[in-house]
């Protein structure tokens, strides 16, 4: 565990001091990108926060390079070269985005291309750790792969509306992935503790805390294209890692203990961000418009509207990114007589809080006279 910590705080320590010097930078090198009506920030604010993030992703990588403790991880270096290329994809597609605000389909193209890297590196989804499920064709595979990889990156961009609201929830998700993935690989390995999906959700972890404290209401530099894509491929990666055949017996090792939750944890880690995405579509196609267009339909929209503050908006999506995402960690690994029951009376409190400006509404409405 002490490996683990070191590089959540070395990368948290880069990504904090890197964030104010990319604010400098944006300040004077990009353009100012003008407040539209949908957002809450008031002044225009620099977008390069994600080049940041990318920084201390790499820094963290490399020290982990170096550690004898995750040298088995690195005897196989080609998926960690991968996500490393495909950082650098992303690197570069993320700042012409904030600099000359590419088309959709530009960037959709260059997302398809993280995709590809990424599988041609040996991230591959081969099967799910769901009694005998194969993928038989290597096409399926391939596009099974990319898929994941393109909504997991869009999920997290269509989540990014509040100041810290993207990098806070992906803060708890990337400390629960850890956590499941840590205390699943202790439970089925004696001697290595070092596991692919639990190094890229530590140094994800250290990397947005760093980011958070610049980013949260009221932000001075906001993550922009680069930061969001960065952690869906993350997260992403992360997810096949540890429900596909990836690295081999490393992955077998997971499929039983127990067989469902590789599967539902990643998608409780990141299931507003999904839940989002899937509104958002469904919302502009029915209005015949492009998917990636952008409106003010979101989650944390409606709940701005519902009489909640931008900041309380925030608190409460990471409450129930926390709920959600623990939850069935939770459920799974602790005492089910006292987690379940607790599990719910959380769940009632989060949901009480969420409505709670509606429930005011009502009661006001309710104590007011009536007409004659």
């Amino acid at each position: 565990m002490s490996s683990y910590l070191l590089l959540i705080g070395v990368t948290f320590m880069t990504s904090y001091l890197l964030t104010p010097l990319l604010r400098v930078l944006g300040v004077y090198l990009m353009p100012p990108t003008p407040v539209r009506a949908r957002d809450f920030h008031r002044t225009p604010t620099p977008k390069l926060g994600g080049v940041a993030i990318i920084g201390a992703l790499y820094l963290g990588v490399s020290l982990a390079w170096q550690i004898p403790f995750f040298s088995g991880i690195f005897r196989s270096p080609e998926p960690i070269k991968g996500v490393l290329i495909a950082l650098g994809i992303i690197l570069v597609m993320g700042v012409l985005d904030d600099l000359i605000d590419l088309k959709w389909w530009i960037k959709l193209i260059g997302q398809i291309a993280v995709g590809l890297v990424i599988v041609s590196h040996g991230i591959l989804l081969k099967a799910l750790p769901v009694g005998t499920l194969h993928f038989d064709s290597t096409v399926l595979q391939v596009i099974v792969t990319v898929l994941i990889i393109v909504g997991t990156m869009n999920a997290i961009n269509f989540v990014d509306g509040l100041d810290g609201l993207a990098a806070g929830i992906s803060a708890i998700g990337a400390a629960t992935f850890f956590v499941y993935s840590y205390l699943l690989t202790t439970r089925v390995s004696a001697e290595d503790y070092a596991n692919f999906s639990a190094l890229l959700c530590a140094v994800l972890l250290g990397a947005t805390l760093g980011f958070l404290p610049h980013n949260f209401q009221p932000a001075s530099i906001f993550m922009g294209e680069t930061g969001v894509l960065a952690i869906g491929l993350l997260f992403a990666v992360a997810t096949l890692a540890v429900t596909g055949d990836v690295l081999g017996d490393d992955a077998f090792r997971f499929r039983n203990v127990p067989a469902f939750m590789p599967v539902i944890l990643p998608v409780a880690v990141i299931v507003l961000p999904y839940l989002d995405l899937l509104m958002s579509v469904i919302r502009r196609t029915a209005k015949f418009k492009s998917p990636f267009s952008a409106d003010r339909g979101h989650i944390h929209h409606r709940l701005v509207d519902l009489g909640h503050s931008p900041r309380a908006v925030v608190l409460i999506l990471y409450l129930w990114a926390l709920l959600i995402a623990s939850g069935v960690v939770v459920i799974s690994l602790a005492n089910r007589a006292i987690a379940i029951p607790l599990y719910v009376a959380a769940f009632i409190c989060v949901t009480l809080l969420t409505w709670w400006p509606w429930v005011g509404k009502l009661r006001e409405k309710s104590t007011q006279p009536s007409g004659e």
